[in-house]
Formats: C-alpha cells, structure tokens, sequence
C-alpha cells in the first residue's frame, strides 16, 4: 500500500481506486429505475424470505400490478421448485432486457450509495454499496480469505441459483456484508455529509419494509476517506491486536451477514466464466479476468456495531412430521452422549418463561423448545458437545431429515411465525435464542463458519430490498 501512495503519476482519485482494489472493493455502475417509476412498487425484498408463505408474495404482485419492478426481474424462491421454474427463469431474462432497452433502468456511473433505511423496529440502519471482488472470496469450510461466509454454505442449494445467474443480464443484490469497525470510521462519518451527496431515492418500502434513503458518492474526498478507512481496518498490525490471534490467521476484512446462497454462487457462476475464458490469447485472457463485471458482486455494507443492526434468531420448521417420533428420536439421539431432561408445557407463555429460567440457572445446557399442534416442550441437553445451541440442534435435524426423506424443513425469522407453523398438522417448529453479533468476527476467525442460519440481521421484513442493478454480461 505505501508503493501506492508514493506512485506521483497516480491522480488522487486513482490512489483511491487502487487502494480499494488491494481489499477486493471497486465502485459499481449502478442502475437504478428512471425518475418515473414508482419506487414503492419497484423495490421488493429479498427472494429467500416468505419462502413458506407463498400468500406473501401473491400480495406483493397485487401491489406491484402491471408496473415496472425488480419483482419481474427475480424468482422468489417460494417458487424454486415449481414446475414452471424455467418459464420464469426465461421471463426474467426477457424482462431485464426490456427495462435495458426502453430506459426503465438508468445509468448512474461509477459510485459508492450511502443508505440508510428506517424499519419499525429501528429508527436507522446505515450501509454502503459497493462491488467486491470474488477473487478474495471463498466460501469452503476453512477458508482464510478477506471475503468469508459467516455460515456453512449447502453446496446442493447452489445449482437452481447459478442457474438463474447462467443467462441474466443484470444482477439485483441483497447481500448484506459485515464490516467489524468499532470506532466507526467507514459507513458512520457518511451521515454527516449527506448535504453534499445527490439523493437518488427516498421512499417508503412496501409491506411493512420501512423507509429508505439513498446517497450518492462520487466526491474524491468521500472515496479517498472510504478507502483509508478500509485499508487500515485489514493492516496486518491492526487486525492481530484486534483479535489477539497469531499470524497463522489470515485477514478478514468482509463477513457475510446475508445472502451467504446468492454471494456463493456469484462465485460458481465467476469460475464457470472463467473456464470458458480459457481460449482467449494470453492478452485477452488477462484483460477479461481482470475487468469481466461477472468478476465481481454487489453487496451492501453494514457495520456490526450499528445500533441499528440486531441479530435475531434463525428458527426451524418441520413439516410432514409425526411430532411423537421426532421427539423419540431427538431423545435417543442426544442421550448418546449427554443427560436429557424433557419439560411438557401448557401455554407458549409458560415454556418460553422457563427457557429463560432453564438458561439462567442450567449454564452450559442447550434448552431447545418446541411446538407442535399436540406438544409444547423443551429439549434439555445438559452436557452439549457444541459450542451453539443450534449446532446442536442442526446435527440432529440433518440426521434426522437424511433418514426421513419425506420430511421437509424450512428456516423462518419471527418467533410468531414459527407459531403459527408450529400449531399447524403435521408441522414443528424449534425455537432458537440469538447471538452476539459482538463476537461473531472473533469467532468466525477462530473456529470457523458456524452452523447454517444461525442468525438473522434483523427480522423478515427488515431484510434487503432489491433497488439497485447492475450489469454482469461483458
């Protein structure tokens, strides 16, 4: 980085550009929709939410009716395995190359967006988008790149999503990345400075999403501060007194918050790309690996330490399930290598009050609690062999769902909708508590990803809306 800043044929703003690129961030070329499109109904929420209340998304294209909106241009995934999959996959490619070709959606340029968004449970929650470099990101148990996934990726969720990526022309981004910045020195001082920024939107999100802002950056100044602020959080110096860990341990700089699925496989479809650049000549081939858009993903940035970003718990729902034989199973099954102590309840009141009764004074034990249309429970594993109560859980759901091919499992944000699911026949839900994003880089660098969906940023609705797009076609 000092040959960089001592380079005196670089401008100031190339300095900057090409500090960004020695921590795998470039500036997108944003496209966002034309001055005369509705934004209510242009910006919907992140496909991989809702996905087992298709009721949902019947009402957001009520509300979307016959008007532009990035619902045309995404496939919920409530709708993965339809067997219409590929008639919507073809739609959607037609439907980007329509809003390319009749103006809907309008070039900004090359730039940084300031967002902040307001949701019914927080007054801001402050991010920022930019593009990373997939060449710094792996997401294979044990990576040590300075882009990594938070959570175990299912590589079998993998195919249906490259697939979608194979022929689209533009991609629309809910990744959300995680930066861990406790002085506050990347996203925070852009709040101040939004007097001098051009406003590309402000609008209310549909279906309870809450208010969103948009700034743009394009003043040299802004970008020269975004990328010395970076830069420092990845010195060598700075991250191993940060974390008190030796130099086996390789930077992170970027975590994924969500999106993990969507950031995944932006990657396969990058290395499919690239197998097929093989019989460039060398100069071409060096060209396009460095400059194919398909190289890198937009995402949006957050810092843990906003006040306006809370980790919530991921829950878990069975369904087709007989709630006896789960139950059996998940006894004999823990009792292998631990005491279980099994608690019937009659009200929800009751069991989720003992949870915090159970957590209290039983420390070290996992309390997973469940309900079912016949059972409240709880699940207590005094002497757990994982760090996590949802990697306890997780073990046992995945042997479970392996020898139960007819049972169906889905992950859901809100304790209320696990209830609702929970209460219905042949369905159980599992309750599961939250952890503390405080701690989520630190252990992440030392023990690895954790289990999959082992938290969320937020509730379901406070979830990415997709707005932004931004062309992946060379």
């Amino acid at each position: 980085m000092d040959a960089i800043n001592n380079d005196k044929n670089l401008s100031f703003h190339d300095t900057s550009l090409k500090l960004l690129e020695t921590v795998g961030v470039k500036m997108p070329e944003v496209l966002l929709p034309n001055k005369s499109i509705d934004m209510t109904k242009w910006a919907v929420i992140a496909c991989d939410q809702y996905t087992s209340q298709p009721e949902y998304w019947e009402q957001v294209q009520n509300i979307v009716g016959d008007n532009p909106s990035a619902l045309s241009l995404i496939l919920p995934e409530v709708y993965l395995e339809k067997p219409d999959v590929d008639e919507r996959i073809d739609n959607i490619n037609m439907n980007m190359q329509t809003y390319l070709d009749n103006g809907t959606l309008v070039s900004q340029n090359p730039c940084f967006i300031y967002v902040d968004r307001k949701t019914s449970h927080v007054p801001s929650r402050k991010g920022l988008i930019l593009l990373v470099d997939l060449e710094k990101y792996d997401y294979n148990e044990g990576s040590q790149t300075l882009i990594r996934a938070t959570e175990k990726t299912v590589i079998e969720r993998l195919p249906p999503r490259v697939k979608i990526r194979k022929n689209a022309l533009i991609e629309l981004p809910h990744i959300l990345l995680l930066i861990d910045d406790p002085k506050r020195t990347v996203i925070e001082p852009l709040a101040e400075k939004t007097d001098s920024m051009e406003k590309l939107y402000d609008f209310e999100l549909m279906m309870n999403g809450g208010h969103i802002k948009g700034y743009k950056i394009e003043d040299t100044e802004l970008i020269n501060s975004i990328a010395s602020a970076l830069c420092k959080l990845a010195q060598p110096e700075v991250f191993y007194k940060k974390y008190g860990v030796s130099k086996e341990k390789r930077i992170l700089l970027f975590a994924v918050g969500d999106g993990n699925h969507s950031l995944a496989s932006a990657k396969v479809h990058w290395e499919n790309i690239k197998a097929g650049l093989s019989h460039e000549s060398p100069e071409k081939l060096a060209e396009a690996l460095e400059n194919h858009p398909a190289r890198y993903a937009m995402a949006e940035v957050i810092n843990v330490h906003d006040e306006g970003l809370i980790f919530e718990p991921i829950h878990r729902v069975l369904f087709n399930v007989d709630c006896n034989d789960v139950i059996e199973n998940m006894k004999a099954f823990f009792s292998k290598y631990s005491p279980v102590d099994f608690k019937i309840y009659s009200s929800i009141n009751d069991m989720l009050g003992d949870e915090k009764r159970l957590r209290a004074s039983r420390a070290g034990a996992h309390i997973l609690p469940f309900i079912s249309k016949d059972f409240l429970g709880s699940m207590i594993i005094e002497k757990p062999i994982h760090n996590l109560d949802v990697a306890t859980l997780q073990e046992f759901l995945d042997k479970y769902l392996e020898q139960n091919k007819n049972v169906k499992i889905d992950y859901i944000h809100g304790d209320d909708i696990v209830t609702d699911l929970g209460l219905k026949e042949g369905n159980m839900g599992f309750y599961l508590p939250s952890i503390n994003k405080h701690e989520l880089f630190r252990t992440v660098i030392l023990d690895g990803t954790l289990p999959r969906k082992t938290f969320s940023m937020g509730e379901a609705e406070e979830k990415r809306y997709y707005i932004e797009c931004r062309k992946i076609k060379a």
